[in-house]
């Protein structure tokens, strides 16, 4: 009896979670040309919707918008002849859903030696125990450190990965991150399996020859626990003070960067875009600039891991081509290639290039601009695979059957970005 009321109570708290998304509806907009592309992005900055997928010529973009907002967001659209259509009118059954799903893989996990499977999302606590386990039981090629803390205190963390303490200045450094944006769940698993590959199955041992590594899988704890625990769909940090009442709060990490920050972003607090009060104004932006300013002048390649829409993407976000954009693009096309040969077949391929030609919108104080900028040659944000299902494009929803195939046609292409790199730095 005990043990079907604690089922109960558990499935009515799960339930509970969700309420906050009734009436939420996904939109698929279909603008024809880039002037009703740019219409569409004024409408979104308007109303301040969440933009799952931005519009462009190849493929239509995903809107999330409220109960209060779909009769604004609809006569908009009508008005400025823009085909859309809600592809998914009832968010909240997908996310009981997608609670059910990673529920029942986590209990069927059979642990890897590196103490974690990949068939399921790890809260910010098995994060942390993982990175120092393995800190522990490799201490010949790993550090942990901890790069500061996040608004709310929890510990920003990274590996050191290196067979040289990461002291030899002539050796350059790969730096990879995820959830530096808080939803996008299943660009954690990429940035723990690259971690089991470096130090525990070590099949590329090249790239610990001739690299050092830092991999940072929570650049964003609060933000990642929060849409764990309150608000799936949360994205920024959970800075307060923003406003009076707390009644919009939390910054856009990826446009809190001091490269052109400000211009392409907003600065209402309301919106998912919010940009901060100042550049590197918040801790977790300020531990991710700590780490490439300390190592500035051997980190070689930066990967930001984001989702979704399979593309490998390049600055600068004004739309400006950076001066090697040659280089990255031949980069980029060769993890894109190499992650293509391994993805599912029902997957899209990769499309690799500027993030303004490739998006069709602008946006300022990136991580990976700021990476650009201050001297590393070969900077790419990840947009790994959204989920595909009959209700349409669920974007940063999980399917735990993808959940290891994320993370080796990721491992892939970083790999094979690591061995192309090498003759051209």
């Amino acid at each position: 009896m005990r043990s079907f009321l604690l089922l109960c109570l558990s499935l009515y708290i799960v339930s509970a979670k969700h309420e906050i998304y009734d009436g939420y509806v996904v939109y698929e907009v279909y603008p024809n040309n880039v002037d009703e592309i740019q219409l569409l992005n004024d409408v979104v900055n308007e109303l301040e919707l969440d933009v799952w997928t931005y519009a462009n010529l190849v493929k239509p973009g995903a809107i999330f918008v409220s109960e209060p907002k779909k009769v604004p967001f609809e006569n908009a659209m009508k008005s400025a002849g823009i085909p859309c259509k809600a592809t998914i009118q009832n968010i909240r059954e997908l996310l009981e859903l997608e609670d059910q799903q990673l529920a029942a893989a986590t209990t069927s996990t059979r642990n890897l030696g590196s103490r974690l499977s990949l068939n399921q999302i790890y809260t910010f606590a098995q994060v942390t125990e993982y990175l120092a386990d393995i800190a522990r039981r490799f201490p010949r090629v790993t550090r942990l450190v901890n790069g500061g803390n996040s608004v709310q205190g929890r510990p920003i963390q990274y590996l050191e990965i290196s067979t040289t303490g990461i002291q030899n200045s002539r050796k350059p450094i790969i730096m990879l991150q995820s959830l530096l944006h808080a939803r996008e769940w299943v660009t954690l698993p990429p940035s723990l399996y690259a971690i089991h590959k470096l130090v525990v199955d070590v099949t590329e041992s090249d790239l610990l020859n001739n690299y050092d590594w830092i991999v940072m899988p929570v650049a964003n704890p609060d933000g990642y626990e929060w849409s764990r625990t309150n608000a799936r769909f949360w994205r920024k940090n959970r800075r307060t003070g923003l406003m009076a009442g707390n009644i919009c709060l939390g910054v856009d990490l990826n446009r809190n960067f001091n490269v052109n920050w400000g211009t392409a972003s907003s600065s209402s607090v309301c919106s998912d875009t919010f940009h901060g009060r100042g550049a590197h104004s918040e801790p977790e932006t300020q531990a991710v600039v700590n780490v490439l300013n300390r190592y500035r002048g051997r980190v070689a390649m930066y990967i930001d891991l984001h989702s979704a829409g399979s593309m490998i993407l390049y600055g600068w976000g004004n739309g400006t081509l950076v001066p090697n954009a040659l280089s990255l693009n031949l980069g980029g096309t060769r993890m894109a290639q190499a992650i293509d040969a391994v993805k599912w077949a029902q997957k899209p391929n990769y499309r690799v290039g500027n993030i303004v030609a490739i998006l069709r919108y602008t946006a300022s104080g990136g991580s990976s601009d700021f990476a650009q900028a201050i001297g590393i040659p070969f900077s790419y944000t990840y947009e790994l695979p959204a989920r595909l299902s009959s209700t349409g494009t669920n974007v940063f929803l999980v399917d735990p059957n993808f959940i290891r195939q994320a993370a080796i046609e990721t491992w892939a292409g970083i790999v094979a970005g690591a061995r192309h790199i090498l003759n051209q730095i």
